[in-house]
C-alpha cells in the first residue's frame, strides 16, 4: 500500500467514525502528522519459501539468497524494517531430525545441522541490513553448547548491521520442548525511530498472555512469526484479535506455503488487515505504514478496566438479599 493510499484509507475511516467531512478530517490528520507525539513507521512483512533440511547446505544457501533479495526489494521501496517467519533460514523438520526417525519422532540430533553454513548466511544478511540501513527481524535456530538444545528465536539486526538483541520462544509445543529445542525465559521489545516492538514466535499466539504482556510493556508492534506448510486459520483469527483486543500493530509472519489461505500480513489496532502478501504460494513482501495514536481512549481505559476500577461498585453478599426473587 503506498504512503497516499493509506493516508486517504486514514481519512475515510476518520471521517465515517466522526462525521466530519473529507476535507475536515484530512486536515485533522494532517494536523497529527506535524505532532512530535505522533511516530510513524514504513515496514514491511514477508513470506518465504520453506526450508525444512538443515544437512541441506545448497538449500541453506538459497534460503538465504532469496530472504537478502526480499530484504534489497523492500529497501527499494522504502521499508525501515522488514519481518520475516519463524525459521527463515531453516525451519528444522522434526522427522528430519530426529535421531529416531523419519518414522519415529524422538530427540533431535542436532549434528546433521550444518552450523558453518548457516553462520555464513547470518554473517551475509547482517551485513546487508548494514548495507541498506534497514532493520531485519527474521528466524533461525540459535545453536548453545552441547548438550543444551538450541533455542528456535528471532533475530533482530538493527539498521546499522549490529546484532540489537534475540527473542527466544518461550511457550514451545509438545514436540519441540520434548525434542529439539530449549525454551526462552523473557519477553523482548526495541524500539525504532520512536515505535517500540515485541517479537513473539511458534504457536505463541494461541496464547493472550504474551500479548497482553507486550501491551503492559506499552509496545506498538508486536512481530509475531510462524512456520509450516499448513496453514492456521486460528492464527489468523487471533493476530486480528490480539490488534484489536490491545490496541496495537501486529505483524504475522508466516511461509509462503500457508499463503494461500492465511498470506502475512500486518494487521492495524482496529483489528483490521491493513495490508497483505499476494496468496499464491510465492515468497513475497508487502508494505504499509504504522504509526502510534496519543489520541487513542482505548489502551488507557483497558488498562484502568483491567485493574481494580470495577472493584468498588460491585456487590457483596447474596444478591437475594435485597428480598426480591431470582425467580
Amino acid at each position: 500500500m503506498t504512503q497516499n493510499g493509506n493516508l486517504k484509507r486514514r481519512v475515510r475511516a476518520r471521517a465515517a467514525k466522526t462525521g466530519e467531512s473529507y476535507t475536515a478530517a484530512l486536515q485533522h490528520i494532517r494536523r497529527s502528522q506535524d505532532d512530535p507525539a505522533i511516530r510513524s513507521l514504513c515496514m514491511a512483512v514477508a513470506q518465504t519459501s520453506l526450508f525444512d533440511d538443515p544437512r541441506d547446505a545448497s538449500a541453506l544457501h538459497a534460503s538465504g539468497t532469496e530472504m537478502r533479495h526480499l530484504m534489497e526489494e523492500a529497501q527499494k521501496a522504502g521499508a525501515r524494517l522488514i519481518h520475516f517467519p519463524e525459521g527463515t533460514t531453516c525451519s528444522p523438520n522434526k522427522r528430519i531430525m530426529s535421531e529416531n526417525g523419519p518414522r519415529e519422532i524422538g530427540p533431535s540430533d542436532w549434528t546433521r545441522c550444518e552450523w558453518s553454513v548457516l553462520r555464513e548466511e547470518l554473517e551475509a544478511t547482517r551485513k546487508l541490513a548494514g548495507k541498506l540501513k534497514l532493520w531485519t527481524v527474521f528466524g533461525s535456530v540459535h545453536q548453545l553448547t552441547s548438550p543444551h538444545r538450541p533455542h528456535n528465536s528471532l533475530y533482530v539486526i538493527s539498521d546499522r548491521g549490529e546484532l540489537v538483541t534475540r527473542y527466544d520462544e518461550r511457550l514451545l509445543s509438545n514436540t519441540k520442548i520434548s525434542f529439539m529445542y530449549s525454551p526462552g525465559k523473557n519477553p523482548v521489545t526495541f524500539e525504532v525511530d520512536g515505535l517500540r516492538f515485541g517479537c513473539s514466535l511458534g504457536m505463541e499466539l494461541h496464547y493472550p498472555e504474551i500479548f497482553t504482556e507486550y501491551e503492559r510493556h506499552d509496545v506498538d508492534c508486536v512481530l509475531f512469526s510462524t512456520t509450516g506448510e499448513t496453514p492456521s486459520l486460528a492464527f489468523v483469527a487471533e493476530a486480528l484479535g490480539h490488534a484489536a483486543s490491545n490496541s496495537y500493530w501486529v505483524s504475522f509472519s508466516a511461509h509462503a506455503p500457508q499463503s494461500v489461505m492465511a498470506p502475512s500480513g500486518i494487521a492495524a489496532p482496529d483489528g483490521q488487515w491493513a495490508v497483505r502478501c499476494p496468496a499464491n504460494g510465492d515468497a513475497a513482501i508487502a508494505i504499509t505504514n504504522i504509526r502510534n495514536d496519543p489520541e487513542s481512549l482505548a489502551r488507557p481505559w483497558r488498562r484502568k478496566a483491567r485493574a481494580d476500577l470495577y472493584r468498588p461498585h460491585q456487590i457483596d453478599g447474596d444478591p437475594r438479599s435485597d428480598g426480591r426473587n431470582l425467580f
